[in-house]
């Protein structure tokens, strides 16, 4: 747990119930990775099952998948400007590499806004949780590509620049005081001269105050989404509400904006 921002069950140390939800969180986002919000929850008692069995259903059945796709595509953050294929080959980038770094953004584009939405409606509105876990597929699920991704880096695994630079990108679009280190970034860390060209583009968006009136909008846009999610209302378990918040508040829609920008960026083709 020493290497996540929060208390988290790591993957591989998950267990029984918990070991079990996170494999179906996995099938269920079609990406190999369990994200930070789940792994949070897990340490909470109660609050996993609560969160997963409440929300799941909409997965599922593509209610959430459909949502955030309207999401993404009705969010208007400033635009990067398009990276030409010899500026990737001059930061040493290859394409094998950008076939990575865009598969890391594409499935934080699509956990993120799912999660912001589906959380945002699960911290004030939930559904009666049945007993067990239902079936990891339904006939009604929209069909997603799966994604592989590679392995989380510790930030005191990373060479102290990186880190330094991890750091600092999170701090991007936020005025907390110490805000949740975003795990993108730690995925990314296997490409510095990305994370070079990534601060490059966000920092003079950070310092005119466009990045965050983007993040505020986004996070206005899906509280109105998520109040439209149909759920009905049970007591959460203690502690799970005071869990979401900071995520909701602050790191989700932060990395949904920066996210959505950045894969924008990077997938564009060249003209």
């Amino acid at each position: 747990m020493a290497d996540d921002p929060v208390p988290a069950v790591t993957e591989a140390e998950a267990t029984g119930e918990t070991a079990a939800i996170f494999a179906d969180i996995r099938a269920v986002y079609r990406v190999g990775v369990v994200n930070l919000i789940w792994r949070h929850l897990a340490t909470i008692p109660d609050a996993l099952p609560w969160a997963w069995r409440a929300i799941r259903p909409l997965y599922v059945d593509g209610t959430i998948a459909l949502a955030a796709t309207a999401f993404r595509s009705s969010l208007r953050p400033p635009a990067l400007s398009h990276v030409p294929s010899e500026v990737f080959a001059t930061l040493g980038l290859s394409s094998a590499d950008l076939i990575q770094i865009g598969g890391v953004l594409a499935a934080y584009d699509r956990t993120n806004s799912m999660a912001l939405l589906a959380l945002t409606a699960a911290s004030g509105k939930s559904v009666i949780a049945g007993e067990g876990l239902p079936p990891t597929t339904s006939p009604d699920q929209p069909s997603e590509d799966d994604i592989t991704l590679p392995a989380l880096t510790p930030v005191n695994a990373m060479p102290p620049h990186v880190a330094a630079l991890v750091t600092r990108l999170n701090r991007l679009g936020t005025d907390a005081e110490k805000p949740i280190l975003a795990s993108m970034y730690r995925h990314l860390s296997h490409w510095p001269p990305y994370l070079g060209l990534a601060w490059a583009v966000l920092a003079p968006l950070d310092a005119s105050r466009a990045l965050h009136t983007a993040i505020a909008e986004t996070s206005a846009h899906a509280r109105t989404l998520a109040g439209g999610i149909p759920m009905e209302a049970i007591p959460p378990p203690p502690g799970a509400l005071e869990a979401i918040a900071p995520f909701i508040g602050d790191v989700l829609p932060r990395m949904v904006a920066i996210c959505g920008m950045l894969h924008a960026m990077t997938t564009a083709p060249d003209a």
